[in-house]
């Protein structure tokens, strides 16, 4: 573990105080984090019997994620593991025989395609390749693989450069920039290229490339049952660079030929699954209608052609995970009220029908929804997630309960006392809508005491919180605080209305929401008013930065990775096309005044809360230079604050595990700083 990064952080801001962290080992530590496992993107074998997932660890040597693979039968006996080491194996397919799986995994610094046969526990690598492949993808018959991969584009230089002397010591050569998306976060500056599909021998040799041309394909191709094509989701459009969110279904034979459209309509036609009598393909997409959220309905249609149908045309919930239930039916989850469900509709529509209610447990940081599903045999495997257990395996069988396979925390947080989470609901002050809210009380919790209150944000804003296992809101319970967190409006689980609600209005009243959840706590009993802070990270940060600009209730306040200028933000961030296009009704230069009215920067004359900024350095999606101008519109304004620099760490600042506890240990150190409203000395 870096303890040297820790260490630096917390002396930034001059709060390197042995109070600031939980030092009783009966409660959940910083150096917890890195004890914590959880299951990912488990595969059921296509008979049933034994699900392969991702066993994710933290490697304290390394500061860096793992994943290895495991398998596991369905009656959770023998559980074992594939691969092993400091890697991050994961991709699987099954084979349709259920006697060979494929996986990606690195070789020679490289990720390749590896094939494991199931009987006699030998792995090769297939491919030699340049770039990594995704999304694998078998043939009906097992003779192929279908797999993603970016192919480099070709480009011209504008000038032709001088050669340098032999032994000169010439600066590097300058890059030209000319697409439209150009870096993205977590990647950085991306060189030119375009994804593309290809399909290599399951026994190895050169893969061959099946889609060209300057456009994207997006996630697996599908395979027709008799093997001769691939559905895939693109946008061939002149202008697609322009249009983020459309995309079509295509029809790809192998043998050649131009792409065949098999859908025609404004919005994203995306994720092809065909069922197992080949007659069908499903997909999820939706009307674009310009609105900042709009949610994915499950469709299907004949392969042959014909009318798309909408199976969930009234089900007001955003569809994701899509797999066919052999050819009857379709599996897919979905949000709703903060807890993420799997969903089961016949192929002609009907009701949803409810088969869990506890997917997720793989966010690990904050208590959002992420995990993931595979069905096969009737029965669905996915990860299970509680709001005190990141994510094991669990198997549904047909007609059954869900039960869990794995039980990687029980070691390390069966001995902790976590703090309790409690899930409450409070009446806006905004409009009376009903707010949904978690509370985590402290370990050992006396309700006839006062606590200090956190009111930790969510981002997106379009994402929602619920009662799932969080490491930073338990790290700050552990701590002392009453942590609560909400969903205000904007937030997804809620249905298309409640989401749209902050159109051209966020901020807004989701700030009321906020500010009332906060109320209905205090009015508990056990919260010192006196002694209330906020944070909240990228939507969160935004909120954060408005609540100090509005109001004087908080002690302190913690601004991570936030957006504090609109116009700066829209014409910086790399996803701009999406953000200037449909957060907003006109672009920046066209209505500055719409960018203004909703910018935190706009109302720093007005805060006097102590806030301190979190942020990556090379984070692309909220840049550096957003947290700089709140912190120097402080500085000029003569407001405590404080800068803390994550080096190296993108938006996902928790991608690593270090970076995730030196964020928690910051966030109570100044809010230590400022308890009771009395000032530590600076140094």
């Amino acid at each position: 573990m870096r303890h040297s990064l820790i260490v630096v952080a917390l002396i930034l801001c001059g709060v390197a105080h042995a109070g600031d962290a939980p030092t009783d080992p009966r409660v959940l530590q910083p150096m917890d984090v890195f004890g914590l496992e959880w299951a990912d993107a488990p595969e059921l074998s296509p008979d049933g019997r034994s699900v392969v997932y991702q066993r994710h660890w933290f490697d304290v040597m390394k500061d860096r994620k793992r994943a290895n693979l495991w398998i596991v039968d369905a009656d959770g006996r023998r559980n074992r593991p594939l691969t092993s080491g400091a890697a991050n194996d994961g991709g699987v397919a099954w084979s349709p025989d259920g006697k060979r799986l494929a996986y990606v995994a690195e070789a020679d610094g490289k990720a390749q395609i590896f094939v494991r046969w199931i009987d006699t526990g030998e792995s090769a690598a297939i491919t030699h390749l340049t770039q990594g492949p995704r999304a694998l993808s078998w043939s009906p018959d097992g003779k192929q693989i279908a797999f993603v991969a970016r192919v480099p584009a070709e480009s011209e230089p504008l000038a032709k450069l001088p050669t340098p002397p032999k032994g000169a010591e010439w600066s590097p050569p300058p890059k030209l920039v000319d697409r439209v998306i150009y870096r993205i976060d977590g990647a950085g500056y991306v060189d030119p290229a375009y994804t593309h599909v290809f399909v290599v021998s399951s026994d190895g040799g050169a893969p061959r490339q099946v889609t060209r041309g300057k456009y994207n394909v997006n996630g697996q191709p599908a395979w027709t049952r008799d093997g001769r094509a691939l559905i895939v989701s693109s946008n061939l459009a002149d202008d697609w660079e322009y249009e983020p969110l459309e995309s079509e279904l295509y029809r790809v034979d192998l043998d050649g030929g131009e792409p065949q459209r098999l859908t025609r309509r404004k919005g994203p036609d995306a994720n092809p699954v065909i069922s197992a009598d080949g007659k069908r393909v499903a997909w999820l997409g939706f009307d674009d209608n310009g609105k900042p959220y709009q949610g994915s309905h499950v469709y299907v249609m004949d392969v042959a052609g014909g009318k798309p149908r909408a199976l969930t045309a009234d089900f007001d919930y955003d569809a994701d995970g899509l797999a066919w239930d052999g050819s009857a039916a379709l599996v897919f989850h979905y949000d709703d009220h903060g807890k993420t469900k799997i969903g089961r509709v016949g192929a002609d529509g009907g009701k949803v029908q409810v088969l869990a209610d506890d997917l997720g447990g793989t966010a690990m940081g904050r208590p959002y929804g992420g995990g993931a599903m595979s069905v096969a045999a009737g029965a669905v495997a996915y990860t299970r997630g509680t709001e005190y257990r990141p994510a094991d395996v669990a198997l549904i069988a047909r007609g059954g309960k869900p039960r869990s396979l794995t039980a990687f925390n029980d070691t390390l947080l069966g001995h902790k006392t976590l703090g309790k989470v409690e899930e409450i609901t409070v009446k806006s002050s905004a409009d009376g809508r009903d707010v949904q809210a978690w509370i985590v009380t402290p370990p050992n919790f006396d309700a006839k005491k006062k606590y200090p209150l956190l009111l930790e944000i969510h981002g997106g804003p379009f994402a929602n919180y619920g009662p799932r296992f969080a490491p930073e809101t338990q790290l700050y319970a552990a701590a002392g605080y009453v942590v609560v967190y909400a969903n205000p409006r904007g937030s997804t689980s809620y249905g298309t209305e409640f989401a749209n609600l902050i159109d051209d209005a966020y901020p807004g009243q989701d700030y009321d929401d906020l500010i009332s959840v906060v109320d209905g706590v205090i009015a508990r009993g056990y919260v010192d008013d006196k002694n209330l802070f906020v944070t909240g990270g990228s939507g969160g940060g935004v909120l954060t930065a408005w609540i100090v600009g509005h109001t004087d209730r908080f002690r302190a306040a913690v601004v991570a990775k936030p957006v504090i200028n609109w116009y700066s933000f829209v014409l910086t961030s790399d996803f701009y096309t999406v953000f200037s296009r449909y957060w907003f009704s006109a672009q920046p230069w066209e209505a500055p005044e719409a960018y203004i009215k909703r910018s935190p920067i706009t109302y720093v004359g007005n805060v006097k809360t102590p806030t301190m900024m979190i942020v990556g350095e090379v984070d692309h999606r909220t840049p550096i230079g957003e947290a700089e101008q709140f912190y120097q519109a402080l500085k000029l304004r003569r407001v405590d604050t404080a800068l803390v620099r994550i080096p190296t760490a993108s938006h996902d600042i928790n991608e690593r595990p270090a970076n995730m506890i030196a964020q928690v240990l910051n966030t109570i150190g100044w809010f230590e700083r400022y308890r009771d409203g009395k000032r530590d000395k600076k140094d």
